[in-house]
């Protein structure tokens, strides 16, 4: 995860209605054109539902 910074996967899903489930953010991540890493690791975190992007970076990074 070298070359993913820690806002990405806050950055990618712009514009996403929180609470939001794992492929709702994926879904909107492309559709801001995010592709690879950004886009997809919300989804393999196993976190079915995020409250916000905070929760999204803490899921992707494991920052408790």
């Amino acid at each position: 995860m070298a070359d993913l910074s820690p806002i990405d996967p806050q950055k990618a899903p712009k514009g996403a209605e929180y609470p939001a489930g794992q492929d709702d953010l994926v879904s909107v991540a492309k559709s801001n054109g995010a592709d690879g890493t950004p886009a997809k690791k919300p989804g393999q975190t196993g976190t079915k539902r995020f409250d916000g992007p905070d929760e999204v970076q803490k899921a992707v990074f494991g920052n408790e």
